[in-house]
């Protein structure tokens, strides 16, 4: 016989719950989920922490040498300070120009190419993320290198009053700039296969909404997928920053470059990275240069986690603006 309480609520009493049910408790297959997704979180904080603590202990005596001990002889500023002003020069270089591009080419493949050819497009995409840094490297110096003399002649001819086209123009091509397009290139398929499944994302009911009303494609576009993908957008950006800040090959191979603070693109002198600088001078160094090589690893992982922390900053920031104005 039904209860009246089951009868009015149409819900099963506690003798009616069906098999597996077990309320409050998890399953055996969630707790190991559980567990297992809570254990690769903890072994990559340990892991990072073991990271930052080897570089600090074996980098902590280049911190408190005396300056004419370390590489250069004016201290351990004066030696990072030209390296860390040379990876940021390349990474902003790099983002400037693959960041318009990997917006455009994510656009193109989710809304406005045909479906044989976006699918085409995104699987050639996805092919370039895997293509090695060394293979770009020997891009950058065989082919794009010798093709942009001509060009850094003509921005010396034409735009050699401002201090980044000032020249003398390098006769080899491998300049600052051509290492910021190298390494555009290499973030580009990155930043465009996340900007792609951002946009992808999109409600359709709202890009159907802005058709409905009279809104053009591009109108649409600018009006709800770029909105809706802005956070995606910057986690796309930063993924492709972080991979420039640290690239080491590619720049090692294809920068002519000193440990100076030069802010000419196009000269025969070019600002070093960090990583470029320890992957050429580490097999050579001994005593306190290969501590002060670890010590500019160190602020280049320091660097890299300050760029990601902001970076996850903002895009929490975003997405309690936006739950807040839903």
């Amino acid at each position: 016989m039904t209860s009246p309480a089951t009868a009015v609520s149409g819900a099963p009493t506690g003798g009616d719950k069906k098999p597996g049910w077990r309320g409050s408790r998890a399953r055996l297959g969630d707790r190991i989920f559980a567990g297992t997704a809570t254990s690769a979180g903890i072994i990559i904080l340990v892991t990072l922490a073991a990271v930052a603590a080897f570089l600090l202990f074996e980098g902590f005596p280049a911190l408190v040498a005396d300056g004419e001990d370390l590489p250069g002889g004016e201290g351990f500023l004066a030696f990072v300070g030209p390296l860390l002003f040379g990876t940021v020069l390349a990474a902003v270089i790099a983002l400037l120009v693959a960041f318009p591009l990997s917006i455009g080419i994510a656009l193109f493949i989710s809304h406005y190419a045909p479906r044989r050819v976006a699918s085409g497009l995104g699987y050639l995409v996805d092919l370039l993320a895997a293509v090695p840094s060394v293979v770009y490297g020997l891009w950058g110096i065989y082919f794009l290198a010798p093709a942009m003399v001509p060009s850094f002649r003509w921005l010396e001819e034409n735009l050699g009053f401002i201090p980044l086209f000032s020249g003398p123009a390098s006769t080899t091509g491998r300049t600052m700039l051509t290492a910021g397009l190298v390494l555009a290139v290499m973030i580009l398929p990155i930043m465009t296969a996340v900007n792609r499944e951002v946009f992808l994302q999109t409600p359709r009911l709202l890009e159907e909404a802005s058709l409905a009303l009279g809104a053009t494609r591009w109108e649409m576009i600018r009006q709800t997928v770029l909105p809706f993908g802005r956070s995606g957008v910057v986690s796309g950006s930063m993924l492709g920053l972080g991979r420039a800040l640290g690239e080491t090959m590619a720049v090692a191979m294809v920068l002519s470059a000193y440990n100076v603070v030069s802010v000419n693109l196009i000269g025969t002198v070019n600002s070093s990275t960090i990583a470029a600088n320890i992957a050429l001078d580490f097999p050579e160094a001994s005593g306190l240069a290969v501590n002060a090589l670890i010590a500019s690893g160190l602020v280049l992982f320091a660097v890299t986690f300050v760029v990601n922390y902001a970076a996850r900053a903002i895009v929490a920031r975003r997405r309690e603006f936006s739950g807040a104005n839903a």
